[in-house]
Formats: C-alpha cells, sequence, structure tokens
C-alpha cells in the first residue's frame, strides 16, 4: 500500500534504509562477479568474444604480464553488472517508490523484466552487429593510411566492452521516459512535439558511441534508437492516459 503524503521516514531512517539497498546491490555485484569469474573460465568467454577481431588477425598480443589479469577482471565485471541488474534496478525502484501511488507501483515488474531485456539487446546488437561492421571500417582505414596494425588484446576488449555498454545504456530509453511520465515531468504530448528534434539527437548520439564514421555504423544504432524514441511515446501516452484515468475517478469520488 502506498505511502500517504503525510507520512515521512524521518531522514536517519532513508540513510539507513539507503545503507541497506546500497549493501544488497554491493553484494549482489560480488556474488555474479564470483559467478561470472567460474562461468568465464569453465566456458571459454575469452576466445569467444575475440571471434569479431579474428578476421583481421592470428592472434592478439599483450605488452605486460598483467594485461590477460586485466581483461579477465574487466570481462568478469561487466558480465557481473549484466546479471545483477534486475537486483540493482529492484533496490532502486523500491528505495524510490514509498514517494509513488499504488498504480505506479504496479510498474515495478515490466521495469525490472524491460530494463533487463532492452540493455540485453542493445548488448546484443552492438557485438553481432554493430562491433563487426566499425571493425572492417576500421581496419580498411589502417590498411589504407599504410599503417601496419599490430592489434592489442587490452585495447580490443576495451574497445569491445566501451561499445557494448554504451549501447546497453542508450537501449533504455523507454525506460526512462516511462519512470519520467510516471513521476509527470515528461508527457507524450511533448515528445511528440520533438520528434524532429530527436531523431538529430539520435543520429549525433550515434555518431558519438560509434567510433566508425561510415553511413552503416551510424545507421545500425541511429534507426534502432529512434524506434526505440518512437516506443516511448506509446509507452509514456499509455500511462499517461491511466494517470488521467486514477485522478478524474478519484475526483469523482471525493464528496461536494
Amino acid at each position: 500500500m502506498a505511502r500517504k503524503q503525510g507520512d515521512q521516514m524521518p531522514f536517519l531512517d532513508h540513510l539507513e534504509e539507503l545503507r541497506i539497498r546500497l549493501f544488497w546491490i554491493l553484494g549482489s555485484v560480488v556474488a555474479a562477479f564470483a559467478i561470472s569469474l567460474g562461468v568465464i573460465a569453465r566456458f571459454g568467454v575469452i576466445e569467444y568474444l575475440k571471434r569479431p577481431m579474428l578476421p583481421y588477425v592470428t592472434e592478439l598480443t599483450v605488452l605486460d604480464p598483467m594485461e590477460p589479469f586485466r581483461i579477465l577482471l574487466s570481462t568478469a565485471l561487466i558480465l557481473a553488472l549484466v546479471v545483477a541488474m534486475p537486483i540493482i534496478v529492484y533496490h532502486v525502484w523500491a528505495f524510490l517508490s514509498p514517494g509513488l501511488y499504488e498504480h505506479e507501483k504496479r510498474l515495478m515488474v515490466p521495469v525490472l523484466a524491460g530494463s533487463t531485456v532492452l540493455f540485453a539487446a542493445g548488448v546484443a546488437l552492438a557485438f553481432f552487429v554493430v562491433l563487426p561492421i566499425t571493425l572492417h571500417f576500421l581496419h580498411n582505414l589502417t590498411l589504407a593510411m599504410d599503417l601496419k596494425p599490430d592489434y592489442r588484446a587490452g585495447g580490443y576488449f576495451g574497445f569491445m566492452i566501451r561499445m557494448c555498454l554504451a549501447f546497453g545504456a542508450v537501449f533504455e530509453l523507454p525506460i526512462v521516459v516511462v519512470g519520467l511520465t510516471a513521476l509527470r515531468i515528461v508527457t507524450p504530448q511533448l515528445l511528440s512535439r520533438y520528434r524532429r528534434h530527436s531523431f538529430v539527437g539520435c543520429l549525433v548520439l550515434s555518431a558519438f558511441v560509434t567510433p566508425g564514421s561510415d553511413p552503416v555504423s551510424l545507421a545500425a544504432l541511429t534507426l534502432p534508437l529512434y524506434l526505440l524514441y518512437e516506443l516511448s511515446i506509446v509507452l509514456s501516452a499509455i500511462l499517461y492516459r491511466r494517470q488521467n484515468r486514477k485522478s478524474a475517478g478519484e475526483t469523482i469520488g471525493v464528496p461536494a
């Protein structure tokens, strides 16, 4: 049941709740990190992640003995964040939800599922589509400039991880819009009014996120990102209509 507006939690209780939820978030990431290390070692994840680079090199080089260890840790950390994301989103939502109405709290399950699916979709698009296209473009650019490629493992994995994280983050756009609509910060009318501006924004963001400046790489992110913006408008409109019906029902039920 939603907390009434007059029932405010004391400040120290807020801090205590925040401390507990941060503890759960940190604990889930640590547990997922330990599991990720085992999965990477057991199932050859590193070998699989090298595949997009194999058409351009016979082997990836390292410059110091610690580089493979850093690659292992960074890969395990990213995998841990993906695995722990539902728990992270849940505790963030649970901390903020007392200020929301009951019908807004029902968004928790769709938000948890949607954020995980969208993040995974962004990572998959980056790894399976955009990364190979970008590597092909950059490799041909290297050859065109009469340079000899000598790719390092640390450079490739860092590049791959940054791209996957960036795509996963920008794919969270519908979840952000739904949250802003629930808080009545944005409306579907406002989003529709800025459709043209949003396309330019998607194009600029795609050019910033995608290292390859060729049209194929830009389109590979710009088109899905703009479609996500359109999906955000639809979700915002559905939520906005429900909020208005709820407000109208409460108004009618209030005695004169």
